[in-house]
């Protein structure tokens, strides 16, 4: 488990753990906060689920203080210039489809792969994290999951209608996780995580949720393949 071994030999007040913790913390404020803004849009195109939505908004805002914290707790200042360009072509997809009234493409952006993307970051940063972090990072993981659970539930109400627009939209934008992924390997080493277990944790939750969805074993594979032809 190198993964538990690194934890033994990190310094979290280290220089450069600090500085590399500025970028990764950002990162996960500014998905937090995307993820805020995100649901806001999406409970004005789905009326229906406005309270639900509205909901899982003021959720996300909880985490964004809670990581807050967490910098402040180690006297690191986010670097939260980095984290905007960092998540800004998800952001941009998002807006165009949000304003084309493309709900399938918002809801696979942000209910399945900003939501993948934090609960893979989230599960491998646990195990290396300090302790102050930890207790958070688990309390937000499991809300996680319930906000992945709405994204799957509706896509697979909708199915049919929805598959040939989710299939466009994958591969419009998962070959973005992998470049994002790419981007912070250097500073997720230095806190201990390791890429291939990011893109491993990432890949199960992302296939899993297109499997609940509605997709076959092969549609899994050939739509992950879009993601992988970027690494």
């Amino acid at each position: 488990m190198p993964q538990l071994e690194a934890t033994l030999e990190i310094d979290f007040h280290s220089e450069q753990y600090k500085d590399a913790y500025s970028r990764i913390n950002a990162i996960v404020i500014e998905g937090e906060q995307e993820a805020h803004e995100n649901y806001q849009k999406l409970a004005e195109l789905l009326p229906n689920d406005k309270d639900q939505l509205i909901g899982l908004a003021r959720m996300e805002n909880r985490h964004k203080k809670g990581f807050e914290a967490c910098g402040r707790n180690l006297s690191v200042v986010a670097d939260m210039e980095f984290a905007r360009e960092f998540f800004s072509a998800l952001h941009n997809n998002f807006q165009v489809a949000a304003a084309e009234g493309k709900i399938v493409t918002c809801l696979l952006i942000q209910s399945l792969i900003i939501e993948c993307f934090a609960i893979s970051a989230y599960n491998i940063y646990i195990p290396v994290a300090d302790d102050f972090a930890r207790k958070i990072t688990e309390g937000v993981v499991k809300d996680e999951y319930m906000h992945l659970n709405y994204g799957e539930e509706w896509l697979k109400a909708n199915f049919e209608a929805s598959k040939a627009e989710l299939e466009e939209a994958n591969k419009a934008n998962l070959p973005l996780v992998w470049k994002m992924l790419n981007q912070v390997e250097a500073d997720a080493s230095v806190l201990g995580m390791e890429r291939e277990a990011l893109v491993e944790d990432f890949m199960i939750q992302y296939g899993e949720a297109l499997t609940n969805i509605g997709f076959t074993t092969r549609d899994v594979m050939r739509m992950s393949a879009h993601g992988l032809a970027a690494v």
